[in-house]
């Protein structure tokens, strides 16, 4: 793993998952993707529930922020009458992807979920490079997990380690063929469902496909 470190590189990925192993679950699968403006390295799992029920139903892509917000106003697999929905919400109802709800004249009942869980995104990032990477990482607050992989460990390193613990973001350096965890990322823990978050599920897992 010598000179830069390309996130892309399954070596990487493997260097980073045993580096990583108290963060994951030891089924999580890996991928390096573009996303949120830089090259990164995400930990996920599959809810491989939801993704057969997409499949069996033809249910159609995810990607509306109205559709998803009508979707969180709903309790998942619990009729609800339709009675009993402001205007608004019925409407919307009528609107939803197919697969994503079962409307009847009386009843709607939600059956969509997230398809995936991520549990960690991981930005590149050189020493001089520090700052930069911490705000790529910082991209991905809204949605798991967050670390800087290193080329070496950086200058300074007990005052940049305070800096990424602030932020929450966790550090990790590749030294040889190793990856080391310098800092263990905050955990995840959003406030709210939101369809911006769910909306970034999608978009991943359609690229993923």
């Amino acid at each position: 793993m010598n000179g830069m470190v390309t996130l892309a590189s399954p070596s990487v990925g493997t260097s980073v998952r045993a580096a990583s192993a108290a963060l994951l679950d030891p089924a999580a699968l890996s991928v390096s993707l573009q996303l949120m403006g830089s090259q990164a390295l995400l930990f996920y799992r599959l809810d491989e529930e939801e993704c057969a029920r997409r499949a069996r139903v033809s249910a159609a892509r995810l990607d509306s922020l109205d559709a998803l917000q009508t979707l969180l106003e709903l309790p998942v697999d619990e009729p609800v009458a339709l009675a009993s929905l402001p205007a608004r919400l019925r409407s919307a109802v009528r609107r939803l992807p197919a697969g994503a709800a079962e409307a009847g004249r009386r009843e709607v009942t939600r059956r969509a979920v997230r398809p995936l869980t991520i549990d960690l995104a991981v930005v590149r990032a050189s020493a001089a490079g520090w700052r930069a990477g911490l705000e790529q990482a910082g991209r991905f607050a809204p949605f798991c997990r967050r670390a800087l992989l290193l080329d070496s460990a950086p200058p300074a390193a007990e005052e940049k380690l305070m800096e990424a613990a602030f932020y929450g973001i966790g550090v990790l350096v590749a030294d040889g063929d190793r990856v080391d965890l310098l800092l263990e990322p905050r955990p995840y823990t959003p406030r709210r469902h939101t369809p911006a978050a769910w909306c970034f599920t999608e978009e991943f897992h359609h690229r993923i496909g």
